[in-house]
C-alpha cells in the first residue's frame, strides 16, 4: 500500500502553538509524525472529548532537577517529598528554635535557617528557585484551633494577629520572586473556614497574582496508618505555563497500611498511661458520651488505623492509645509516632541516619513537631504530578529555564536529565 496524503486546515491559535512548540531544528512535519507516533504508542490518548487546549503530560524524564525554598518548614516534610523527585533545597525558613533543632541534625548542622518570615528581605536573602513550597500555619484555619480561640474569644483565621497574615507574605514572596509553581498545604477546614471566605480569598489573591490554582483534600491514610486529610494547592505561573492548562493530582493508593507497621515490639513502660490519667480519660469520654457527643479517647489495636495525629498528643495522647493484653493502654513511642507520619528508617537512611531519625529534643516538642508535619509520601506524590508538568514545559521549548526573565538553553546535562533551572 502507498502512502497517503491527509490535508487538513490547522485554525490560527494552533499555528501559534505549533510555532511554540516544534522543538529548534525541527520541520513541522517531523513533529506532527512524533506526536502521532506518540498518540499509537499510548504515550498520548486523545479524545474529542477532552478539555480544549488541555496540555498533554508526557512521561517525565528518568531524572529533572529543579530548586525549591521550604517556608515555615517545620521538621522537613516538603523537604523530603521534593527531594525524592529531584528537588534542591536553596533557601529554608522556620521560626520555632525546636524545630530548627530537629532539622539541622536531620539535613546537616551546616543547614542555613532562617527564622521569622516576617523579617527576611526577600530580595537579598532568597534566591531564584522553581517552585515555593510552603505548609502555612493551620491553627488559625483548623477546626480544632477555631474552637479553642472562640471559647477563649480570641481572633482567627487571617484575622488571628501572629499567624493569620502569613499567608500574605507569601504572597509578597511571590510578587517578587516569581516561581514558576507554587505547592502550598493546609487542613482540610481552610475551604470552610468563615463559611468560604477564607478559602475565597486566598484564590483571589494567588489569581490576581498571575497564578492558576489547582487544589484537593487528600487523606494521607494511603501512605500511613492514619486518617490526616490535608488540602494541597498547586499554582502555576501562567506567564511560563499556558493559562488554560490542565493539571491532575495523582491517585491516591485505595489501601493503605495498618498500624502493624509502625508499632516497636517493645515499648518503654514509660509511655503506658498512668492509673490516674487513664481513669480521668475513661469518665471524661462516659460524660461525653451520656450527652450524646462523640469526644472521648481513641482505643487502637495493630489491625487499626489511627485518628489525625495532633500537636497536642504530648498532653494525654487520648486521641491514639494503644491496646495492650491485661493492661492500661500507652501512648505511642516518639520513633511510633515519626512512622505514624511517614518519616521510616528508610527515609532516615537515604539522609544519612541508619539507626533512624535521631531525636534531639524533649519527648513533649518531638510530638508537637510530628502532629505539625506533612507526610512526606503525600508531598511526594503530588511533587511526581508537577514534576511531570515542569518536564512537559521544558521539552516544549526543547530545554531552558523555566524561571521569569531567565528563559534560557539548557546547560550541559547528564544524558536523560533535564535542568529546570
Amino acid at each position: 500500500m502507498g502512502k497517503r496524503q491527509i490535508s487538513f486546515r490547522v485554525p490560527d491559535d494552533l499555528r501559534d502553538w505549533l510555532a511554540s512548540a516544534i522543538p529548534t531544528g525541527a520541520s513541522q512535519q517531523q513533529f506532527l509524525l512524533s506526536v502521532l507516533r506518540a498518540a499509537r504508542s499510548g504515550e498520548v490518548r486523545p479524545t474529542l472529548f477532552d478539555e480544549l487546549g488541555r496540555a498533554p503530560v508526557t512521561p517525565r524524564p528518568a531524572r529533572l532537577t529543579f530548586t525549591f525554598i521550604d517556608l515555615f518548614a517545620g521538621i522537613g516534610g516538603f523537604r523530603i517529598g521534593l527531594s525524592r523527585v529531584g528537588g534542591k533545597c536553596v533557601f529554608t525558613s522556620e521560626w520555632n528554635k525546636y524545630a530548627q533543632q530537629t532539622y539541622r541534625a536531620w539535613f546537616g548542622e551546616e543547614e542555613s535557617i532562617h527564622g521569622d518570615i516576617t523579617k527576611i528581605d526577600i530580595e537579598k536573602d532568597i534566591p531564584s528557585h522553581d517552585i515555593l513550597a510552603a505548609g502555612f500555619p493551620c491553627q488559625p484555619f483548623s477546626i480544632a484551633g477555631v474552637s479553642k480561640k472562640n471559647a477563649l474569644g480570641r481572633k482567627h483565621g487571617f484575622d488571628d494577629e501572629t499567624q493569620g497574615s502569613l499567608f500574605f507574605k507569601i504572597c509578597d514572596i511571590v510578587r517578587v520572586k516569581r516561581p514558576p509553581v507554587l505547592f502550598l498545604e493546609n487542613v482540610k477546614n481552610l475551604r470552610s473556614h468563615d463559611r468560604g471566605n477564607t478559602w475565597r480569598v486566598i484564590q483571589e489573591h494567588l489569581s490576581e497574582l498571575g497564578y492558576r490554582v489547582f487544589a484537593k483534600v487528600i487523606d494521607a491514610r494511603a501512605w500511613v496508618p492514619q486518617h490526616r486529610e490535608r488540602i494541597f494547592i498547586v499554582c502555576f505561573d501562567q506567564s511560563v505555563f499556558p493559562a488554560d492548562m490542565h493539571f491532575e493530582f495523582p491517585d491516591a493508593p485505595a489501601e493503605g497500611p495498618r498500624l502493624s507497621t509502625i508499632l516497636e515490639d517493645e515499648a518503654d513502660p514509660r509511655f503506658t498511661l498512668t492509673t490516674h490519667l487513664w481513669d480521668y480519660l475513661q469518665r471524661y469520654a462516659a460524660k461525653h458520651q451520656a450527652k450524646g457527643n462523640g469526644f472521648g479517647f481513641g482505643l487502637v489495636g495493630p489491625d487499626d488505623v489511627a485518628r489525625t495525629l495532633s500537636a497536642r498528643y504530648y498532653k494525654d495522647g487520648s486521641e491514639i492509645l494503644i491496646k495492650r493484653k491485661g493492661g492500661r493502654p500507652r501512648r505511642l513511642t516518639i520513633r511510633e509516632a515519626g512512622r505514624l507520619m511517614g518519616y521510616t528508617d528508610e527515609l532516615a537512611r537515604e539522609h544519612g541516619h541508619p539507626n533512624g531519625w535521631p531525636q534531639v529534643v524533649s519527648d513533649t516538642q518531638a510530638y508537637k513537631q510530628f502532629g505539625n508535619s506533612v507526610v512526606p509520601a503525600a508531598v511526594e506524590s503530588v511533587a511526581e504530578a508537577i514534576a511531570g508538568q515542569m518536564a512537559w514545559i521544558l521539552e516544549r521549548r526543547a530545554g531552558g529555564c523555566l524561571i521569569k526573565g531567565r528563559f534560557k538553553p539548557l546547560k550541559s546535562a547528564p544524558e536523560g536529565e533535564l535542568v529546570a533551572t
